[in-house]
């Protein structure tokens, strides 16, 4: 069973621009770690500080493997330090969706 991560993301509204940079050096980290990137999402038009990401992993397990890889990138070390120095992000969310129709 397919498993997509959902993360919800509260920003500064002020640091947006960050969390594009932040976004985009995960479009090489992701996939090279076993994840599915599907995509990250940032306001265009109403709420300014609230953003997500898409991405999918053949189940739980994977998703698990995929985090203790993750944590042993050297880029993804890294871009997670630039989110906590920077602190543009606020609060995460994440929920685990499964699809139930096309």
């Amino acid at each position: 069973m397919t498993v997509t991560v959902f993360i919800r993301y509260q920003l500064d509204p002020f640091k947006r621009a960050q969390f594009e940079e932040y976004s985009r050096r995960w479009l090489s980290i992701i996939p090279r770690c076993g994840g599915d990137l599907i995509g990250y999402f940032m306001p265009h038009e109403g709420t300014n500080n609230i953003a997500f990401a898409l991405i999918s992993f053949e189940s739980l397990a994977a998703y698990e493997a995929y985090r203790a890889r993750l944590r042993q990138d050297e880029e993804g070390v890294a871009n997670f330090n630039f989110a906590e120095e920077n602190k543009f992000i606020l609060a995460e969310e994440r929920t685990f969706l499964r699809k139930v129709a096309a």
